[in-house]
């Protein structure tokens, strides 16, 4: 059961946990007490298997999270924005790295953290009225939450470095065009339901294969590790399980395979 919390709402929906950021009066913005929030609901995702997959939205109808708390920002100096900062990207990092499936639900605005919020999760559903963008330059500071790494591994460098100097606004269906979401939707209803298609058509795979690719795909990113080591090696560890017994016989026996996580 996943513990309340005062800064965001969950809901399990099968073995789907949805987690709405709910600050909607601050537009969602992301602060200190929302975060350690997130880490917990996160821990329980990770310990608990009946959660086979996360959508992460955001409540109020206009923002996914329109940034980090600008009240929290503004009490920042050099002593203590670089504790900030990691704790934010320790936070991302976990969720990046987390063994089931993380898809962003963004409608409305995606902006500074709250975009980098979503750039940690491994896929990205947005609807036509979603905006993305790190204006982090108009405060006087750059992305503090991993937003210099992930938007250049997602866009690449060049259309990153434009964003992030600029500070522009993208509109959902340019995001979509440069690799920034997976797919947009007309309202947050196909939005929503789209992401629990995805995440129920992942459920019916091998969970410890799944979580092997996540492993492997950061493993590119994040890693001094030899890819293809970890590749060959995830691939080795995949051989031992059960799931694989089951899913080779389901195959050769023309039947639908029922994996266990084991």
């Amino acid at each position: 059961m996943v513990s309340q919390q005062k800064n965001l709402l969950t809901e399990k929906t099968g073995n789907t946990l949805v987690i709405t950021l709910h600050r909607p009066e601050a537009l969602n913005a992301l602060n200190t007490a929302m975060l350690s929030e997130l880490k917990a609901v996160f821990d329980e995702v990770y310990d608990n298997p009946s959660i086979r997959g996360v959508v992460i939205t955001g409540s109020g109808g206009k923002a996914f999270a329109a940034g980090a708390d600008i009240r929290e920002i503004a009490e920042l100096n050099e002593l203590n924005a670089r504790k900030f900062a990691e704790t934010g990207q320790e936070l991302f990092n976990y969720i990046e790295e987390c063994p089931k499936p993380v898809i962003a639900a963004i409608h409305g605005f995606a902006l500074g953290g709250g975009c980098e919020l979503a750039m940690a999760c491994h896929l990205r559903v947005a609807t036509i009225h979603a905006r993305f963008g790190q204006p982090e330059v108009n405060l006087g500071l750059i992305p503090g939450y991993g937003g210099t790494q992930r938007l250049a591994q997602l866009v690449g460098k060049g259309k990153a470095l434009e964003l992030m100097m600029t500070a522009d606004l993208i509109a959902a269906e340019d995001a979509l065009k440069i690799g920034m979401v997976n797919h947009v939707l007309g309202s947050p209803e196909e939005m929503m339901q789209k992401c629990h298609e995805i995440l129920n058509k992942i459920a019916e795979k091998a969970p410890l294969a799944i979580s092997m690719v996540i492993d492997c795909v950061n493993t590119f990113y994040h890693s001094d590790e030899n890819g293809y080591q970890k590749e060959a090696n995830s691939f080795q560890r995949c051989a031992g399980t059960g799931d694989f017994k089951e899913g080779t016989n389901a195959f050769i026996e023309k039947r639908k395979p029922v994996f266990e996580g084991k």
